[in-house]
């Protein structure tokens, strides 16, 4: 209570200063108008402090994990201060593609064959100056999943790259089927709930570099696939650990909160024109009725339309429970954080499954107050890394580099 009382006064003293020497004339006169913005401002900094940075949630399954997390993550003891001016739920999701910096990356673009003939895009970026792990052979390596029509060149997965880089490791963006720009090659793209492309690259990463220790991060969509691949490989899998993000865990409930009036206005009709965009015509109008899919308006009719009738579901309701992560949780055997935050309108805060993470020693779940949809911003101008990226590295490096304290979590 000290420090805080101390940082209202230096920014009560410096604000007034500020105004005294700037404001020349107020509402009926100076005093008056630099007595109401300095009110403002109190009352403002007051409800920032008290409502808005709160320190996050932090559940587990298990002791031994919940303790590994507080003492190798401190992030996830810290208070989280969103951006003051725009904590916001909404606006953090729409601006952080717009204020977030986009670090410069090169990759080395790979294109690998699936069973049914199709080609997988998968982005390197193989941090060949790595001081701490000169020896690509025994590099660590980090997969990492972007959220629905996302790829490589996201602001977020280029932050996580950039994170890699500075810890010395390698990093792998696995691209789903036809939205970075190579060519389709089969009638078949992606989902949440289909998840043989996803052990596909993990076994080419695990070929290629047997040596090497292997973790995963996933955004979003990337974040429901990766946990629905852990919930059906249980302990068979190479992953020394996996972070999801901003992950969708009842789809019903996703798709309810989206379908809201205003929610459907400023997310869900545009993230389906971005679906609509990555279908390739040319490959898949002779297997489905494509301008019946080019006219759906929300992320359900399109699914209804295309998504469930590839994966051949009998239903879309039959897609939507195989795609919810939240009946898998209990089948995880790999040391899994999930970070959301309870204001996501994409993943509403009942849905958040804590009962089914307490059930398992090895998930544990971080609950931010704020912070939106993939947002995070904090600081006074959020241009580099979020609360986000501070949880990526953080987790990140403790799995790679604390590995045995995360054996036999039960």
């Amino acid at each position: 209570m000290i420090s805080l009382d101390l940082n209202f006064n230096i920014l009560t003293r410096d604000l007034s200063h500020y105004l005294e020497n700037q404001v020349k004339v107020g509402l009926f006169g100076s005093g008056v108008g630099l007595s109401l913005v300095l009110g403002f401002s109190a009352a403002y900094t007051c409800y920032y402090l008290i409502s808005v940075a709160k320190k996050p949630q932090l559940i587990s399954g298990g002791k031994k994990f919940y303790h590994f997390l507080r003492e190798q993550c401190p992030v996830v003891s810290e208070t989280y201060y969103p951006t003051f001016w725009c904590w916001e739920s909404r606006i953090q999701t729409l601006l952080r593609p717009f204020v977030t910096a986009k670090p410069g990356v090169i990759y080395r673009n790979e294109l690998i064959k699936a069973a049914d003939g199709g080609q997988i895009s998968l982005d390197w970026f193989d941090n060949d100056d790595s001081l701490s792990h000169p020896d690509p052979a025994t590099r660590p390596t980090v997969l990492l999943l972007p959220g629905l029509t996302g790829t490589s060149r996201e602001s977020y997965i280029l932050h996580m790259v950039q994170q890699s880089r500075d810890l010395g490791y390698r990093c792998v963006v696995f691209n789903n089927r036809g939205v970075s720009g190579e060519t389709l090659l089969t009638p078949r793209t992606y989902c949440a709930a289909n998840t043989e492309d996803l052990e596909t690259v993990i076994e080419h990463i695990q070929r290629a570099y047997e040596a090497a220790p292997l973790m995963a991060a996933g955004v979003s969509m990337g974040g429901m696939m990766l946990a629905n691949y852990l919930g059906r490989k249980g302990r068979e899998t190479c992953l020394k650990g996996v972070v999801v993000f901003s992950a969708g865990w009842d789809v019903f409930e996703c798709t309810a909160s989206l379908e809201k009036p205003l929610d459907r206005f400023l997310f869900n009709s545009y993230l389906t024109s971005c679906l609509q965009a990555s279908v390739h015509r040319p490959v898949l109008e002779k297997c489905y009725d494509i301008d019946h899919v080019m006219k759906a308006r929300t992320i359900r009719e399109f699914d209804e339309r295309f998504t469930s009738i590839m994966f051949g579901y009998p239903t879309n309701d039959d897609y939507y429970r195989d795609a919810s992560p939240v009946h898998r949780l209990k089948s995880v055997q790999v040391p899994m954080l999930c970070l959301n935050a309870a204001d996501d309108v994409f993943s509403p805060s009942h849905a958040i499954p804590v009962e089914a993470v307490k059930q398992n020693p090895n998930l544990a779940m971080l609950i931010t107050h704020h912070g939106g949809h993939i947002g995070f911003l904090e600081g006074l101008w959020p241009r580099q890394s979020t609360y986000m990226d501070r949880v990526f590295k953080q987790f990140a490096k403790a799995v790679i580099e604390q590995s045995n304290q995360l054996k036999d979590l039960s």
